[in-house]
């Protein structure tokens, strides 16, 4: 526990300006950002008695050991500021809202040439217009499948579309009116985009004046006698107002607002949001969080909008945005939402009438979600806390293991020898941390030497941390991004209590060699066989037996098992990219038109391999030049083993370029 009194700033340093601040602990991991009006009174209130601290505050301080600032121009770049470097960092002290799931949106890819109707989870991408969230993909489906009368959008994947204008002829969709049919030239793709505009329309909020232009049409086909047509679009109208009904009118004024409401104890907050769109509920969603540090409504409701619109632009930020409690700074807040519209944008507390009324249903909904989260949380806690508790005695641990790191070696008869590293923190996964590594120290099977090539490489890392500022980026992940400031999560240098290894005697005394090799005692080990579920311990003879209904067991069975699956991952794709490696692929100057020209034109590599220059020199595109390049580049490579079909035992020719079926 660090003495704020040993990094606070002197006197006069501060600077009495807007700007942001960032609390850092002993390893330089960001813990706590926050932004101020003024630095200087803001940081002043840190620094002083800690008996006069919140709590939650004086665990922050007494955790941090050093705080720094970034001075900006006024208020709303803080707010900006704040923002990017929660979502960068990832401070354990700051507010972050846990969505309680992935809700499904109704997508419209207007990014293609022939937009397509669907369901969507996680991201969103430019180009494709959103509608929603919806509590189930379910109900999606439902509003679609009556709206395709009217609006008869392709809903089909690229690959079945491809599919079906090589066919020439639609799918049933496209025989039942339900599809335009665009793959068959039914419509052009003008006429088919102007019908996905118009089903955005609708779904937006602009309803009226579709439902009434096909009633002129119903009515004018009726005076016409052309009686068909008008009960087609009357059922057509029925089922638009169908779908209408599945949101109903919540607002006379045909609003465009979202609704944030609030249920909060001393620990923890959840927020819900109704989103409502011409008058209509179009979607809802909730999240959770642990209140970690000390923030009143106003400031979960900042942090709430910050987690809402930080991503989002143009019409996904309403004109209207309602809330319990005003942040401290509304101004900063309102100009950064107008920012993220395009437009103005009325931030405000619902005062009276039917919003005020649809504010405590949203109201009413949080308290039920928090409810419902502290019902299955307080089992959950339960749970692991008992697991912990049960391994930290079964160890002989002075204290329950917070982080658990566990290892697993994997390779296929000896071939693409990689290792895991998977991190379990208050037992559960952290997946951002979890870790791959390639063997490198020797050739072969020895599950052993690997064990201990990985566990050295993994705390060499660690001390090295401890004797420089700034965090490590490892190279064990291709392609992984390089340090470029400190403080950032997901690295090496944060030291577990706990190391697991997938494996008996012989894997944990590995372990352990490679720790007393780097001097590390305070990181305890163990080691789990899968054949009877024993765990092993460095220096013992027995291993240690845990019930099979202990939670301790089931927890480092779930470790294990994470590890070992995580490991497989990686096994394979590696064996994958060498698979599809080709001799080919060392010809200077031959690219994959000409390589696929070779393999079409001889069959295989193999054939490839017995042909001569001049046979090479009558593929299209080929010259002398090249064609000796690859009659050497294939010379210089022996043929390789006929691949096998693990799962049947059958040989697989080869047939384009090297690579297996």
């Amino acid at each position: 526990m660090a003495d704020p009194s040993s990094y606070r700033p002197k006197p006069g340093q501060i600077p009495d300006s807007p700007g942001v601040y960032r609390f850092r602990d002993e390893h330089r991991r960001v813990i706590y950002v926050g932004k101020a009006k003024s630095l200087r009174s803001r940081l002043a209130s840190y620094f002083q008695d800690l008996a006069n601290l919140h709590p939650r505050t004086r665990t922050m301080v007494t955790t941090a050991a050093s705080v720094e600032w970034t001075v900006v121009s006024t208020e709303v770049e803080a707010l900006q500021l704040e923002y990017s470097w929660i979502k960068e960092y990832d401070p354990r002290f700051n507010v972050k809202y846990r969505d309680d799931k992935s809700y499904p949106y109704l997508a419209v890819t207007l990014n293609e040439e022939f937009p397509r109707v669907q369901v969507m989870r996680g991201a969103k991408k430019k180009g494709v217009r959103y509608f929603g969230p919806y509590g189930h993909a379910w109900a999606i489906r439902e509003t679609v499948d009556l709206m395709l009368r009217v609006f008869p959008v392709r809903t089909c994947s690229a690959g079945v579309f491809r599919n079906h204008v090589q066919k020439g002829r639609p799918c049933l969709l496209g025989y039942i009116g339900k599809c335009s049919a665009p793959c068959v030239g039914r419509v052009t793709p003008e006429e088919h985009r102007e019908l996905a505009e118009e089903f955005c329309d609708f779904m937006a909020g602009r309803t009226g004046t579709y439902i009434r232009r096909l009633e002129k049409q119903m009515l004018a086909a009726a005076e016409e006698m052309e009686y068909e047509k008008a009960a087609r679009l009357r059922d057509d109208i029925e089922a638009l107002e169908r779908a209408l009904e599945k949101n109903a009118v919540v607002l006379a004024d045909a609003t465009d607002a979202d609704l944030i409401a609030l249920a909060e104890d001393e620990l923890e907050a959840a927020v819900q949001i109704f989103h409502v769109r011409g008058g209509r509920v179009r979607g809802q969603r909730g999240w959770v969080t642990d209140k970690v540090e000390n923030v009143d409504t106003a400031g979960l409701v900042e942090h709430a909008l910050q987690q809402l619109y930080g991503e989002e632009s143009g019409d996904a930020v309403p004109k209207e945005v309602l809330v319990p409690a005003l942040p401290e700074d509304t101004g900063a807040v309102t100009q950064w939402l107008s920012g993220r519209r395009g437009a103005g944008v009325s931030l405000r507390v619902p005062q009276r009438g039917d919003k005020k009324a649809l504010m405590e249903t949203v109201e009413r909904n949080a308290l039920q979600a928090l409810g419902l989260h502290k019902t299955k949380r307080a089992s959950d806690l339960t749970t692991r806390s008992r697991a912990l508790e049960e391994i930290a005695e079964a160890l002989g641990l002075d204290s329950a293991p917070l982080r658990i790191e566990c290892f697993d070696i994997s390779h296929l008869q000896g071939e693409d020898v990689v290792a895991s590293m998977v991190v379990f923190e208050d037992g559960l996964a952290r997946k951002s941390e979890y870790r791959r590594f390639q063997i490198r120290g020797f050739e072969g099977q020895d599950d052993v030497r690997s064990m201990h090539e990985v566990i050295s490489r993994r705390f060499k890392r660690y001390l090295a941390e401890k004797d420089r500022t700034g965090e490590w980026i490892g190279d064990d992940e291709p392609g992984h991004e390089a340090a470029d400031e400190e403080g950032r999560p997901k690295r090496f240098a944060y030291p577990p209590q706990l190391v697991v290894v997938d494996g008996g005697q012989p894997q944990v005394a590995a372990a352990k060699r490679a720790l007393d090799e780097l001097g590390i005692d305070d990181v305890a080990v163990c080691g789990l066989a899968k054949r009877l579920e024993e765990v092993w311990l460095p220096h013992e003879d027995d291993p240690v037996v845990l019930p099979r209904s202990s939670e301790g067991l089931y927890l480092l069975q779930r470790v294990r098992d994470t590890a070992h699956d995580f490991a497989i991952r990686y096994q394979r794709s590696k064996r994958s990219k060498r698979i599809r490696t080709s001799p080919l692929d060392a010809v200077p100057g031959l690219g994959d038109t000409r390589k696929q020209a070779l393999i079409k034109h001889f069959g295989s590599v193999k054939r490839l391999r017995q042909a001569t220059i001049e046979q090479i020199c009558e593929v299209p595109g080929m010259g002398r030049k090249t064609a000796e390049s690859v009659v050497v580049a294939l010379a210089g490579t022996a043929p390789s083993p006929p691949a096998v079909n693990t799962a049947t035992g059958e040989i697989i020719e080869e047939n384009d370029g090297g690579s297996t079926a």
